[in-house]
């Protein structure tokens, strides 16, 4: 039988498009990812199919991949969540963070490319914008697309993954506290990490990474003792 290949699930066809319900899969997860569904705020799956547009299966099968990730949880009557964060689990993404993304630094350090730096710092720069127009949404987006090209330049696809999985479990949280605070005062040490990774310091690289993880968890940590993390 000839013909060509059928592309795996979830990747683009031969005209580069992807498939719809991958499609779907990917707003969704946005929408989880960048804050859009609080913590504990329970949403129905007919209302998630008009929010996006899409047909009901897309949809549940975007929710089951969702919530075997960690990122929803079913409550029940047709009605899923953003799971809310307790102290135990920010506990353990710090302790995961400070040590993959740091570690994950210092092998792109060793890796990168001028046009690698090039593409670091031009989104560094929509960053710094979106700081200034205190556009929390732009910021969001920036930061996870910097670290997210950070763990591709790295080349090690297992703990880009691990890594990427992370962000989903604190992104919904990380809006509301950066919400509370106001982009003015966000932790960002990605200029000092670009510089040692343009001067090849691994180490340098990887501590500017750690600083940037620690600080935003412990504000995420702190937000959640003192109780401030409902909209």
């Amino acid at each position: 039988m000839t013909g060509r290949p059928k592309p795996a699930d979830g990747a683009p066809d031969a005209s580069g498009r992807l498939p719809a319900h991958e499609v779907i899969y990917r707003r969704l997860r946005a929408l989880v990812l960048f804050g859009d569904l609080a913590p504990g705020q329970p949403v129905t799956i007919q209302g998630l199919t008009e929010r996006l547009g899409a047909g009901m299966t897309p949809v549940r099968e975007a929710i089951r991949r969702l919530i075997a990730e960690g990122a929803l949880e079913s409550q029940g009557n047709r009605r899923v969540s953003v799971p809310r964060l307790s102290a135990d689990n920010i506990g353990e993404l710090i302790v995961a963070r400070q040590w993959l993304d740091p570690y994950m630094a210092r092998l792109a350090t060793a890796r990168a490319t001028a046009a690698d730096l090039a593409r670091l710092t031009a989104l560094d720069d929509e960053l710094d914008t979106a700081i200034a127009r205190g556009d929390l949404r732009a910021y969001l987006e920036c930061n996870y697309r910097f670290h997210k090209v950070v763990y591709d330049i790295a080349g090690a696809p297992i703990l880009a993954d691990l890594a990427d999985g992370l962000w989903l479990r604190f992104g919904p949280s990380l809006r509301v506290v950066c919400g509370r605070l106001g982009t003015q005062n966000l932790p960002d040490k990605h200029k000092a990490m670009l510089a040692a990774m343009a001067a090849g310091d691994g180490e340098a690289a990887a501590a500017a990474m750690r600083e940037d993880v620690v600080q935003g968890m412990e504000q995420v940590r702190l937000a959640l003792a003192a109780g401030h993390m409902s909209r």
